[in-house]
């Protein structure tokens, strides 16, 4: 994806002026715009975010916005694609960004998942359903649709999984067997609170043959992982866990379900990014937190809840350095542009691919999120 260069007049500007340029942007177009903003992002663009949550729940406002023309996402590509797919027709997607992608969700391109599903067709006669996290692109979206799968956010995942082995009769999609895409670690953790022992779990490696499966590998497993990883919570580790409670004894670790089986397990509990803030945000005063999820929203969970201890569980960066490429720089510039009648950095999903991905992530919005954390 090819990102202009931004006009040298924007990079002139200090942070003040980029913000109050913004601000007047934004009241110029008024509810013609609306600007999502993921968890992850900086303080910075938050504060001009109309709506601020994770991947479901920025999905379903993208889905409601009725009236605004255009769609600013304060994320990465992946999610701007799913808010052209679920946005009306008349409504226009801009990613300030376009090069703000996410490295895991590149770890499975369109063409690779679908040789997996024919591979596991091959060493197996049966039912392989893809359930695809919403951390990939609209292509793989669209061929998890075409296989009957769905789509699933780290709040819904484990109630998608239970929806993807129920039998056709029942209302699920009669599945024997789960190909998870793209992160191994959000599948092995939900196979695992569902109750399932580790080998039931198998990895598929897209860049070996048969993903480096035998048909003896396949047919004892339920779960089927693609050996992908979101580089921010491999940050994590035991050690640092093990570290936090020497220093601490009363301290809480809680986790993202994107983080290792090893460290999920020695936490004491693990959850999406909507369900962390909510179990943060319910905690008694003077209760103590160490959480191995994107430092950017711990650091404004800790702002926000200033009579409680709260700190990152890691003591290294963790920091998602694609959502960073989303700056005021970026956002001024497509805001500019819009007010100008110009429309920068539009995010089109063709249309035979969104009409299947459509079918995913509706899949996907239909399940509810789980409410509590996994213990």
């Amino acid at each position: 994806m090819f990102q202009p260069s931004v006009p040298e007049k924007y990079v002139r500007l200090s942070d003040d002026e980029l913000a109050q340029r913004i601000a007047a942007c934004k009241e110029r177009l008024g509810g013609r715009v609306c600007i999502l903003g993921h968890h992850y992002q900086r303080d910075p663009v938050i504060q001009f975010a109309d709506f601020t949550g994770d991947s479901l729940k920025l999905s379903q406002q993208a889905a409601d916005q009725d009236e605004a023309e255009f769609i600013v996402f304060c994320g990465v590509h992946f999610m701007a694609e799913s808010a052209d797919i679920l946005s009306s027709d008349r409504q226009t997607v801009c990613l300030p960004n376009i090069q703000a992608g996410c490295a895991m969700a590149d770890m499975a391109d369109a063409s690779a998942v679908t040789a997996a599903l024919e591979e596991l067709a091959e060493l197996t006669d049966a039912k392989v359903v893809p359930i695809t996290y919403v951390n990939s692109s609209a292509a793989d979206k669209a061929i998890t649709a075409r296989a009957d799968g769905a789509c699933c956010t780290s709040s819904n995942v484990r109630n998608v999984f239970q929806w993807a082995l129920q039998p056709a009769g029942g209302g699920g999609a009669g599945a024997d067997k789960i190909l998870a895409i793209p992160d191994e670690h959000l599948g092995r953790n939900t196979a695992a609170a569902l109750g399932f022992e580790e080998k039931a779990c198998a990895v598929y490696d897209p860049h070996l043959p048969q993903g480096g499966l035998s048909a003896a590998d396949v047919e004892a497993a339920t779960f089927i992982l693609w050996k992908g990883y979101c580089h921010v919570h491999q940050v994590f580790t035991v050690e640092q866990v093990d570290r936090v409670r020497a220093d601490r004894p009363d301290i809480r670790v809680i986790v993202h379900s994107e983080c290792t089986r090893e460290v999920v397990a020695a936490a004491d509990a693990s959850g999406s990014t909507s369900q962390i803030i909510q179990a943060i945000s319910e905690a008694q005063p003077g209760s103590q937190w160490a959480v191995g999820t994107e430092a950017n929203l711990v650091n404004r969970l800790a702002q926000r809840h200033t009579d409680r201890f709260i700190r990152l569980l890691s003591d290294r960066p963790a920091t998602c350095w694609q959502m960073g490429k989303i700056d005021l720089l970026h956002l001024l510039w497509v805001l500019d542009g819009l007010v100008a009648g110009e429309i920068i950095n539009p995010v089109t999903v063709p249309a035979d691919i969104a009409a299947d991905a459509r079918i995913a992530l509706q899949r996907m919005l239909d399940i509810k999120a789980a409410t509590g954390l996994t213990q």
